[in-house]
């Protein structure tokens, strides 16, 4: 089973993720609009059949070693929230700021105002383990303030609507995001 996930890994790198990195890097040469819109989905789409199949195969070599590891990614792009997409994606880095930053700053227990800041802290914290530069920080900010427009007003909205537009509003917010 562990060579099996180490093939399924390799086969996201090397089948989905590469062909899809070409793709972008062809589209993004190009200065229309639609080769920039491509060239954005297949980025996305590169990016997590990379890092996906890393982690597969990260996770199928452990196997074979005699240790278990905890799926990293569950599916993220069928997410209908940003709430429900970092949930589904890079699981192991998103649980570490839960468990050891937003928790021990209080998480969403000390009232609304302190939860707001606690993802703001979390989310600039993420920005800068991604790198120590201001367009990982400006991508820190702009995933919460995502979470907080979630939290405090759009969830509950976005669960009246239809499934497909949550799904859509999702896509759009982490092809521009990435």
């Amino acid at each position: 089973s562990g060579v099996m996930l180490f093939m399924v890994g390799m086969s996201k790198k090397m089948l989905l993720a590469n062909p899809m990195g070409n793709l972008c890097t062809l589209m993004m040469a190009d200065s229309g609009t639609l080769s920039a819109w491509v060239g954005a989905v297949a980025f996305s789409l590169q990016l997590y059949f990379d890092f996906s199949g890393y982690s597969d195969m990260a996770r199928g070599l452990g196997r074979m070693l005699g240790f278990e590891f905890l799926p990293n990614f569950d599916y993220p792009y069928i997410s209908r929230s940003v709430t429900e997409f970092w949930r589904r994606w890079h699981i192991s880095l998103s649980t570490w700021f839960k468990e050891y930053v937003y928790i021990p700053l209080g998480g969403n227990r000390k009232g609304v105002a302190r939860q707001i800041l606690n993802i703001a802290i979390v989310w600039a914290l993420t920005g800068f383990w991604h790198g120590a530069s201001w367009n990982f920080l400006l991508w820190g900010v702009y995933y919460a303030v995502l979470l907080i427009f979630e939290k405090t007003f759009w969830l509950k909205l976005l669960q009246k609507l239809p499934r497909f537009v949550g799904h859509i509003y999702t896509v759009f917010v982490f092809v521009m995001g990435w």
